[in-house]
């Protein structure tokens, strides 16, 4: 540990003890000026030292106004600057701490004029965006019966896929949906509908924030000087999983100096599917000349014994800032490996050592069983309902996301952004005997005019639908008469919508009330309304899990994605079978790579205890069982990293040996790279014919790599494949 003791700051106030520091977070600390590559290791206080900087900035006279930190969660850097207002004082508030999105809207509130955008524009989530495609298929006459064209779920996924990957839509369309490119012109008429219809509207979706923030930076010199100069140092956490523009966004935000910290680990880079690119956080000091890179490395969560097996999975990475993990606390077990018969002797042996851990003390809450997909732990899932272990499975759909949250909160949206046409429809929808085409043809009006809500009221009503549009004018004219609060706006609202609520949603409306209940909380957490209406998008609450016991008193089943940033005394990593983790799709050198990171990142999850588990035998989409072994990442592991346990053994039953000691019942295992022998890349060259077992008959078009090729196959086009794991023949 560092051994100085409280510093004094600007003026001469005693401040802060960095003698909790070690070395290396005091060095990242300390490191005032210029550009900054934190390699952070998993549970190396990555945290801590971001709490600890922004103190030390203030200290050393930089105003909290001028730092900018960026998280990935609106949490997290409130918890961050939260941390630093307990080490220094309640001016830390005044850091400009959050989201790239959330800073973004902020930012584009202020300063988009430059960019033709009004202030008051409403951000839609995903399920707005569909919606608006949807809207746009119809009246563009796609997706008729005769024609298998593209959902809107794929669409949105397409048109986001390309805006975060930094690439054109056609592209990505080839490269990714190839099945669907009959339809690209259609699919490139639609995407620049939907950004019509976004402009016209006043809308932004979430990577309309990033994307214009950018732009804003970019086409604005006077901006981008003057939020350059208004953040003189930025920092960003988890910079393993910015995108493209994300990371461009902070170069051109740094514009007037270099004054970045960057924190992250490129073992941890797993969101690639998001947009996430792992060459940034590895190219950062080549875009910031001059960086200090500074590695933490001693870790305050695991045991040494688990933290040995991680540092094996990730030592035989292609490209990887080299660090080695250690701790100084002495002691823990060996992780252990099991191999079940079949998914479910997996999922009993999951549930038997769950009941000893418990059995131990270790609290519920405390255990975690983890997968790379989420259908991986059905088996598991019905082994816990008959044994009556209570479990909650990450995932679902956010307090704000459901249909009647987006009923409601309309009414507020159009109260905030009257140009708001998506919000208009759903309004009208919710009025009896009104359809989509009449209200469609009221919200162009609506549109069109110079007051939309003067617009509504004067609109000529049908005899059928007369008296429901009659209240929904009282409702606009008494929500926009006078100045009220948002719990006061919440009850005006709630009188309206309740009787509507109790009709559409006849069959269960009464556990849906409790979400409309929970929301007035929310509201009264708010001074102003887009305030509230923006974290909707930006940040939608969690809801109540009603009828259950709390999370904190259940096992916790997740994805490894989703549990990326957690910790638990005991996890479970299931699924270990080769075809599963790695996916089998994942045999191509970037997507390998990352197959192995997230396995890096499950396994550093753990505190005390780590099980290693997969099933001998597989069930495949055709209901067929196939023999499977160990997962190729678990064969490169050296020996005397774990222990293997036994079916037969018993609940406790441990081996005593190392991981050579062999399991008679196993089927024959991959065997690690470096025991086949595989050809050395000198034996190829660009022209060579070769054979891949899938892809077929293919040419050689270029040496990538030091163990990696490039081969154009016959049927199957280009693919990037490893030696190791390729098999490839020379013909």
């Amino acid at each position: 540990m560092n051994n100085e003791g409280p510093f004094s700051g600007a003026g001469g106030v005693a401040a802060v003890d960095l003698s909790e520091l070690n070395d290396a977070q005091y060095e990242a600390v300390t490191t005032v000026d210029g550009p900054v590559l934190v390699i952070a290791g998993a549970g190396s206080g990555k945290t801590r030292t971001l709490v600890y900087r922004v103190a030390y900035l203030m200290q050393h006279g930089i105003p909290p106004e001028k730092i900018l930190l960026l998280t990935f969660t609106r949490k997290a850097a409130q918890e961050m600057l939260w941390r630093s207002g307990r080490l220094l004082n309640d001016s830390c508030g005044r850091v400009v701490g959050g989201t790239f999105h959330g800073t973004a809207n902020m930012l584009l509130r202020r300063y988009g004029a430059c960019l033709g955008f009004a202030s008051n524009f409403t951000i839609i989530d995903r399920a707005d965006a569909e919606g608006i495609i949807n809207l746009l298929k119809s009246s563009l006459g796609f997706g008729g019966a005769s024609k298998q064209f593209p959902s809107k779920r794929v669409l949105i996924s397409m048109i986001s896929g390309a805006v975060n990957k930094s690439m054109e839509l056609e592209d990505l369309v080839f490269e990714q949906y190839a099945h669907l490119s009959e339809h690209l012109d259609d699919i490139l008429r639609l995407q620049r509908h939907y950004g019509e219809f976004k402009r016209d509207n006043g809308l932004m979706d979430y990577d309309d924030l990033l994307v214009n923030w950018k732009r804003m930076l970019q086409e604005s010199e006077e901006v981008r000087r003057l939020i350059s100069e208004r953040f003189s140092h930025i920092m960003v956490d988890e910079y393993q999983d910015t995108n493209l523009i994300q990371a461009d966004i902070v170069r051109l935000a740094a514009s007037t100096h270099d004054n970045v910290m960057a924190v992250g680990d490129d073992a941890q880079s797993i969101y690639s599917f998001r947009g996430a690119d792992f060459y940034n956080i590895m190219r950062f000091p080549k875009v910031y000349p001059d960086t200090r890179i500074i590695k933490l490395e001693e870790n305050y969560r695991s045991t040494q014994p688990i933290l040995a097996l991680t540092n094996d999975i990730i030592k035989n990475a292609a490209e990887k800032y080299t660090k080695t993990l250690f701790s100084r606390t002495e002691g823990g077990v060996r992780p252990a490996l099991f191999a079940g018969r079949d998914e479910r002797e997996e999922a009993l042996f999951v549930v038997r050592r769950v009941r000893e851990l418990l059995a131990l003390g270790t609290p519920i809450q405390e255990i975690a069983v983890l997968f790379r997909s989420g259908f991986h732990s059905y088996k598991l899932e019905l082994e816990l309902g008959a044994t009556g272990i209570d479990f909650e499975k990450r995932g679902g759909l956010k307090l704000t996301e459901s249909a009647h949250m987006k009923d409601f909160l309309s009414f507020l949206r159009v109260v905030a952004n009257p140009r708001d046409s998506l919000s208009w429809n759903r309004i009208l929808l919710q009025l009896d005997k009104v359809g989509p085409k009449t209200a469609q043809k009221i919200t162009a009006t609506v549109m069109t005019a110079g007051d939309p809500f003067q617009a509504l009221a004067g609109y000529p009503a049908g005899r059928s639908w007369q008296q429901g549009f009659a209240r929904l004018n009282e409702l606009f004219a008494d929500l926009r008469g006078r100045e009220r609060s948002l719990p006061e706006l919440y009850e005006v609202v709630l009188a309206y919508y309740q009787p509507i609520f109790e009709q559409l949603f006849a069959d269960d409306y009464p556990k849906r009330q409790k979400d409309l209940d929970q929301l007035k909380g929310v509201m009264a957490g708010y001074q102003d309304l887009q305030s509230f209406i923006d974290d909707t998008a930006l940040d939608p609450p969690e809801p109540d899990q009603h009828g259950h016991r709390r999370a904190e008193e259940r096992l916790v089943l997740s994805t490894i994605h989703s549990a990326k940033g957690l910790e638990f005394d005991a996890v479970f990593v299931i699924g270990l079978a080769e075809g599963r983790f790695p996916h089998a799709a994942a045999m191509i050198g970037e997507q390998w790579e990352e197959e192995r990171r997230l396995l890096y990142v499950a396994a550093t999850r753990a505190r005390k205890f780590l099980y290693l588990c997969y099933p001998r035998e597989l069930m495949t989409p055709d209901r067929q069982f196939r023999r499977a072994g160990m997962s190729p990442f678990l064969t490169e592991l050296g020996p005397g990293l774990y222990e293997r346990i036994s079916a037969e053994a018993g609940s406790t039953g441990e081996w005593s040996g190392s991981t050579s000691i062999p399991d008679p019942a196993a089927p024959r295992l991959p065997a690690a790279p470096a025991r086949r022998q595989p050809p050395a890349i000198s034996e190829f060259a660009k022209g060579c014919k070769v054979s891949h077992p899938f892809f077929g008959e293919g040419k050689v078009t270029k040496l990538s790599g030091p163990r990696t090729l490039d081969v154009l196959f016959d049927r199957h086009g280009m693919k990037t494949l490893h030696l190791d794991y390729a098999k490839l023949t020379i013909l």
